[in-house]
């Protein structure tokens, strides 16, 4: 009888996830997802009252705000490949437990220096959690067309919480102090961390060889080095400057030395050979692609919306809300277009869309035309979404369960340095068609014209201390060139995303449903083995 009990247990392990309560599963892996994606955007809004409280300097105000998404974007191959090892649920545990003491830490910081080491912890805990999601996913949804609706949930939740982190600082802010917007993240974390250990299926990737440490690290300080100077290149310091060179030449050669030494292991920290699979290498190449066009379009469309229109922050993300609904649309219509027309057809149309979105965005003008932004942004939301949704559900499919970890980790980390590059490119792209706009305004010094050609705040400042018709001129002129740049970055990433729609006609036609890595034993046949033994 203990032989029978122990390969019911046995039995039990193997099944975890093809039980009912995978979809529970599936709630508690999103409310994780939520929280992250919340942090990585709650804190825009807090941004003057924290300045005002802590009195940051420059560089420190930099850090508080970035240190987040550059820890997280270095860590995620490091724990996504530990999951796979010691186990997903275990890493992501830990990850909870991180997230919410680092919240309380940054809520309770009177100094900036606490405020960016807290932040950092919380990127840490990030880096858990993320692709442990994802992995976990993998593991209790086997078969693909369940696994395809579990990932539209899945990314449609990432959405939601993208938009909302905006409007959940400027809700708090109203009513409580800055260190809110973080407080609100421990009583979730309370509630994770007993229901995700009751819950959450323990799984791990095969355990041979020893996990690759200082392959591991290498790829850490790499991505550090590489993010962080893709960051400073979108915020616009010179390529030539050595804090912006170094970082991106030492973290190249760190990445080169992380690819030459898995090739050379027995036992890789991250199988490269997943790239010779043209369906992962794609669906890589696709997300990357994807946001380099968008993101960096994003923050200047939020410019506009702004500084050209007028608009408040709050009325700015209530305008972005039809690019989130539609994103949500999709991401829930995803499974059903991914088994109907197949992933290549499903992420070509997907940046087909988004290309037409966002030339149809380039009639904007200096007026406010509400129905053309809002077709526009739900366009450009759905077309968004089918494209991530097909390439990160082929990626997925495409990694061996027993590496989902590192290739979960893999799609976040090309997520992060698409962001990272689109805001640099496309925020180069605008600079260079703003500026000459301003080379020569009648009436307008050239040191005024020369200060006002480095972005359209500060054209709006120099307008203000010039006053009279010099300074009426200078706004005019520099909100015209504003929006011809809009229009120059717009055909560009549209350039970006048709370039992107060749790139998928390299994913397969059709979806190859696999059968279920795990199948319940029948009740006939639980009771012959009972027999026999």
């Amino acid at each position: 009888m203990s032989g029978t009990t122990t390969a019911a247990a046995a039995l039990r392990r193997r099944a975890a996830g093809a039980g009912a309560n995978r979809w529970v599963v599936l709630v508690v892996l999103c409310v994780s997802l939520l929280l992250v994606a919340v942090d990585a955007t709650v804190l825009h809004v807090a941004v003057p009252a924290v300045t005002e409280d802590l009195r940051p300097g420059a560089i420190e105000l930099l850090w508080i705000v970035d240190i987040y998404p550059l820890v997280c974007a270095s860590l995620l191959i490091l724990f996504g490949t530990l999951g796979d090892r010691v186990g997903r649920r275990r890493v992501l545990l830990l990850g909870y437990g991180l997230f919410g003491l680092a919240s309380g830490l940054a809520a309770l910081a009177h100094d900036p220096q606490v405020l960016i080491l807290a932040r950092a912890l919380l990127g840490v805990g990030g880096a858990m959690i993320m692709p442990a999601t994802l992995s976990i996913l993998r593991q209790v949804f086997p078969d693909r067309r369940e696994r395809a609706l579990a990932i539209g949930i899945w990314s449609a939740v990432a959405a939601v919480g993208a938009a909302v982190g905006p409007l959940l600082g400027g809700f708090l802010l109203e009513h409580f102090w800055w260190g809110s917007v973080f407080l609100v993240n421990i009583p979730l974390m309370l509630v994770s961390l007993p229901v995700g250990r009751l819950l959450l299926p323990e799984s791990k990737g095969d355990d041979k060889g020893p996990w690759d440490v200082v392959g591991a690290l290498l790829a850490a300080a790499g991505l550090f080095g590489v993010v962080l100077g893709v960051k400073r290149l979108g915020g616009g310091e010179p390529v030539a400057s050595l804090l912006t060179l170094v970082p991106l030449v030492a973290g190249a050669g760190l990445l080169v030395l992380f690819v030459r030494r898995q090739k050379r292991r027995a036992y890789p920290l991250v199988d490269l050979k997943m790239f010779a699979r043209p369906a992962f290498s794609t669906s890589v190449g696709c997300i990357v692609l994807a946001m380099l066009a968008l993101v960096g379009l994003e923050l200047i469309a939020a410019q506009y919306l702004q500084l050209v229109l007028g608009l408040s922050p709050l009325e700015t993300g209530l305008r972005l809300l039809p690019l989130t609904f539609a994103a949500m649309a999709a991401g829930l219509a995803g499974a059903r277009m991914l088994r109907r027309f197949g992933p290549r057809s499903m992420v070509c149309f997907g940046f087909c869309l988004t290309a037409a979105a966002v030339v149809l965005l380039t009639l904007m003008g200096r007026a406010d035309n509400c129905g053309l932004m809002v077709s526009g942004f739900v366009l450009l939301g759905f077309g968004l979404e089918t494209t991530l949704f097909g390439a990160y559900e082929s990626m997925l499919s495409e990694a061996p369960q027993e590496q989902a970890g590192g290739a979960a980790a893999i799609g976040e980390t090309s997520y992060q340095l698409g962001a990272g590059i689109g805001i640099a490119l496309l925020g180069s792209v605008m600079n260079a068609a703003y500026a000459p706009g301003l080379a020569t305004v009648p009436g307008v010094p050239a040191h005024a014209s020369t200060a006002a050609s480095h972005s359209l705040g500060e054209a709006y400042e120099v307008a203000a201390q010039l006053g009279g018709p010099a300074g009426v001129a200078l706004r005019h002129a520099a909100r015209d060139s504003f929006v011809h740049g809009l229009h120059v970055t717009l055909l560009v990433s549209a350039g970006l995303l048709l370039l992107g729609a060749v790139m998928a006609l390299r994913l397969p036609r059709a979806m190859q449903c696999e059968a279920a890595a795990v199948e319940l034993p029948k009740p006939r046949e639980v009771a012959e083995s009972r027999v026999s033994a």
